[in-house]
């Protein structure tokens, strides 16, 4: 194959369409902006699932190193009132039909799979612009610039590539997390270790939740939602852990303190992360030697899918491109077509899942969604 493949975004969708190239014997480049594999934390447990994470594993040829990345148990699930009751309480059945892994265990393991030198740290896109014949030029913050043959956005939300393709940008979805963690929590905090449990506790209300799972050991990463507009959250200053704290804890006043422990006794400063989508169905018309994967092309709300989604696009199209080495274009509609549906169909269960979590009828209304859409409740 004569044409350069530059997949701009070392997330775990890049990293998987790397990895599946590389097993067919295609090379490709991953351009990353973050200036090395730990220049950041990777965020905390991710479940990869058996009908979307697990096959482009496969795919990658790696699921017999994914298993041991696996922490047993973490597949429990509870949902609790805000008086702490526990409404639902599931085990972790044993069956790796959703198990957890740490996101930055996980990106490690496609780094590692990759030959030296594929992925070029410090690369932080400024610009990119379509130059003809499927050919496309990118700039990046220190002046340099590469040619692709084929160039990939797997940069997400805010991709840069997406221009070349489509003019539409994510909004502000209504919703934002404060993210947490309570570090040997059951030494520390044992009434809030024991509310969690062995795996994720979810406690939904009309308008907020607070969601958190055990990662290794005993820490407990938290993550407090409220529907709120975005100036709500512009008004509190997060520099200040302490104010920003007390402000967002004054929304769970009459909770149960094992769980707004995990509000006010957090080790961290916080970290507010609003949500953002890009619209339902969004899709761009073929654009010759380019395209996008992962939350580049269909950012959602939260919805457990992204990083399934992203990684299961990588390795889609890592195949489509090697079963037609030599037509690209063919390569690309082919992949489009069934990723374009696919991502919809996502986006429109999550917003029905977010409307039960949010809802004036929650939780009944989220244990019959989680139910309905096959969670292992």
């Amino acid at each position: 194959m004569a044409t350069d493949i530059a997949i701009i975004g070392a997330g775990l969708g890049g990293l998987t369409l790397a990895r599946v190239l590389h097993v067919h014997g295609i090379a490709s480049t991953v351009y990353e902006a973050e200036t090395s594999p730990t220049a950041r934390m990777q965020g905390g447990l991710l479940d990869i699932h058996d009908y979307n994470g697990q096959p482009a594993l496969h795919e990658a040829g790696l699921m017999d190193v994914f298993r041991g990345l696996v922490l047993e148990g973490r597949q429990a699930m509870r949902i609790l009132d805000r008086d702490g009751n526990v409404l639902l309480d599931k085990a972790d059945d044993g069956t790796g039909g959703r198990p957890e892994v740490e996101r930055g265990e996980l990106r490690r393991m496609l780094l590692d799979s990759l030959p030296a030198g594929t992925v070029r740290w410090g690369h932080k896109v400024s610009s990119t612009r379509t130059l003809g014949e499927g050919r496309h030029e990118v700039t990046f913050a220190d002046g340099s610039t590469l040619v692709a043959g084929l160039l990939v956005g797997a940069d997400g939300a805010w991709s840069r590539v997406r221009p070349l393709l489509s003019t539409a940008t994510p909004e502000y979805a209504g919703t934002s997390v404060v993210e947490t963690y309570l570090f040997h929590a059951d030494t520390r905090h044992p009434a809030t270790a024991k509310a969690v449990g062995g795996g994720s506790m979810l406690v939904p209300a009309q308008g907020k939740e607070i969601f958190a799972h055990r990662e290794t050991g005993d820490t407990l990463h938290a993550y407090v939602g409220l529907v709120r507009p975005k100036e709500w959250f512009d008004a509190i200053d997060f520099t200040d852990a302490t104010t920003a704290m007390t402000r967002i804890a004054q929304e769970f006043d009459g909770w149960a303190p094992e769980l707004t422990a995990l509000i006010t006794d957090g080790d961290t400063a916080p970290v507010l992360r609003p949500h953002h989508a890009l619209p339902t169905g969004h899709r761009w018309d073929r654009v010759p030697g380019a395209t996008l994967l992962g939350d580049a092309a269909h950012l959602t709300i939260p919805n457990g899918e992204g990083a399934n989604l992203a990684m299961y696009d990588g390795a889609e199209l890592g195949k489509a491109i090697a079963g037609h080495p030599d037509d690209i274009e063919r390569a690309l509609t082919e992949y489009e077509e069934a990723m374009f549906p696919r991502s919809r169909e996502a986006a429109e269960d999550g917003t029905q899942l977010n409307e039960s979590l949010f809802g004036s009828d929650t939780p009944e209304s989220l244990i019959s969604a989680l139910a309905e859409n096959g969670e292992p409740l």
